[in-house]
Formats: C-alpha cells, structure tokens, sequence
C-alpha cells in the first residue's frame, strides 16, 4: 500500500503521524504542501472523500478571514481554489491511500487506513 502524507515539517501533529506511520514500517510518499501546493484536480478529489472542502479548511488563519471563507454561500470551487491558491488554510495532516483520506488529527487517525 503506498500511502501519500500532505505534510508540514513545522505542525507538531503532522510530525506526529509522519513518525506514528514510519515505526510502523511505513514510508509515505511526502508532498510538503506549503513548497507544492496540490493542484485543484487533487484538492477536489481529497475534499470528496473527506466530505467536503469545509472539512480540509484551517479556520484559524488570518487568511480564512480575510477571504470571507466563513461565508456559507461559498461554493466548493471558491473554497479548494482559496486552498489552492493559499495552502496555509490547507488542514494538516492529510494522509491518502489514493482512494479513502483522512486528516491525522489525532495522529492515531491514520490508522483507519491501514
């Protein structure tokens, strides 16, 4: 099974379910999101199996805000092109078997896709 981890080295939560994965004798492919953002085809298809953009978006940054993301009326397109185009609101970590995905908080999350 090849598992691909949307990572930041700088989350402690995301360092948690990279290490929770490793002893576990299991080397994700690692996509540091924040350096590659993932293209709009692939946030489409993280956010369907993760019931929505909602669910990917980090609430707590300045950007969410300043987008207006809080507004309900927000279509799925204008929220994964706002991740797009501004990978911080991305939440982290998102762990993928290419078809099921999970956010690893908490880290044991992951777990689910073994």
């Amino acid at each position: 099974m090849t598992l691909t981890i949307y990572h930041n080295p700088r989350c402690s939560k995301s360092r948690q379910t990279l290490a929770l994965l490793q002893d576990r004798g299991i080397e994700p492919r690692i996509v540091e999101y924040l350096k590659t953002p993932p293209d709009l085809a692939t946030l489409t298809k993280l956010a369907v199996t993760l019931g929505g953009a909602r669910a990917m978006l980090r609430k707590g940054e300045s950007e969410y805000a300043e987008l207006g993301l809080d507004d309900a009326q927000k279509s799925e397109q204008a929220l994964l092109k706002a991740m797009h185009q501004h990978p911080i609101l991305i939440e982290r970590p998102i762990v993928t078997d290419g078809k099921r995905a999970v956010i690893g908080r908490p880290p044991e999350a992951v777990l689910a896709l073994l």
